[in-house]
């Protein structure tokens, strides 16, 4: 059984200093474990019918076009964002990036996130105000960015550094996302201020100032392809042990938060696709790591593939078996 355990609240969604608030916002994970807990079922009775790794990939894609319907719907029931940030748009959440755009996530510095800022339009940022949990884990992995420019050697354009995603048991490679700082990240800035009013949305205190440091989300077409990757992966995952089996989810994590596939809702359907299907190969529930998707986004894929939070799994599981075909 799949409880609100498997999921703690990313410290993104804590964008307030008020207990009440946070207590509301961590009740999201009752639904997380509710709609986990249907797909592992869904799982169990439908996967022996699988007769070929290909009805398997395509149970597993169903499954997950079907949680990015009920973020939608939960969406549709939201009473919106707090904070400062662009009003909720229930329809972003099953908008697809080949539709919409590439997803810039600003990371670093955001006072926007901290509570009670208040806006500063000479310098085009929110001040002051106190730290929540959200504006302190942004502006931790900003940290880390920048880190990994400062590490890395030549670059192309010392602007933007491309991930590489690595498919395991394998020798491909293909494109995933960009860390993009400098004049590359204030170009960002200004589309997406233009695609925001395009919208008919309110730019006048969108916080475009300070250090800019944006994740740009995958080319579309290389998202397809890690996305559909990851599946096919997943669609023989029954086929090892537990230890095998968790290497592999954890490979598997990897790919998909670097493939998101919708503007929004990305994150909370990844976690609860993963819970699931981790649920229903490992024969226990999964505990998703609350930064998880930053650490895929941010960190290389050296460091982003074992989390904390799978260590018990981890221990239980014991060392994968180095053979031909192993993760």
């Amino acid at each position: 059984m799949i409880t609100a355990a498997s999921f703690p609240t990313p410290e993104l969604a804590l964008r307030s200093s008020d207990p009440a608030e946070q207590t509301r916002v961590r009740g999201f994970a009752q639904h997380q474990a509710a709609a986990a807990e249907a797909l592992r079922r869904r799982l169990v009775a439908e996967w022996p019918g699988c007769r070929s790794r290909l009805q398997r990939r395509d149970l597993l894609a169903q499954a997950h076009a079907d949680l990015v319907q009920w973020r939608y719907e939960l969406a549709l029931q939201a009473p919106g964002r707090p904070g400062t940030g662009i009003p909720l748009d229930p329809q972003r959440f099953r908008t697809t990036i080949r539709d919409g755009g590439p997803n810039y996530d600003r990371i670093g510095y955001l006072g926007r996130l901290r509570d009670g800022a208040h806006w500063d339009p000479a310098t085009r940022t929110f001040q002051s105000g106190r730290p929540t949990p959200a504006s302190e884990i942004m502006l931790r992995y900003g940290q880390l960015a920048q880190a990994r420019f400062d590490n890395a050697g030549w670059l192309p354009n010392p602007d933007v550094l491309q991930n590489v995603v690595r498919i395991p048991s394998t020798r491909r490679q293909i494109l995933g996302n960009r860390l993009v700082r400098g004049d590359a990240a204030r170009a960002i800035a200004d589309e997406l201020t233009a695609r925001v009013a395009a919208r008919g949305r309110d730019t006048s205190r969108m916080e475009t100032g300070g250090d800019l440091l944006y994740v740009v989300s995958a080319d579309p077409d290389d998202a397809d392809t890690i996305f559909d990757t990851a599946l096919y992966l997943l669609a023989d995952a029954d086929i090892g042990d537990s230890a095998e089996r968790l290497r592999l989810l954890q490979h598997v994590r990897y790919l998909l938060f670097q493939a998101p596939q919708t503007k929004k809702g990305s994150d909370a359907v990844t976690r609860v696709f993963l819970v699931g299907v981790g649920a229903f190969l490992l024969g226990r529930a999964p505990v998703m790591q609350s930064d998880a998707d930053l650490r895929c986004m941010v960190l290389d894929q050296n460091h982003a593939i074992e989390m904390p939070a799978d260590v018990p799994l981890m221990v239980a599981a014991g060392p994968v078996r180095r053979r031909g075909g192993a993760v």
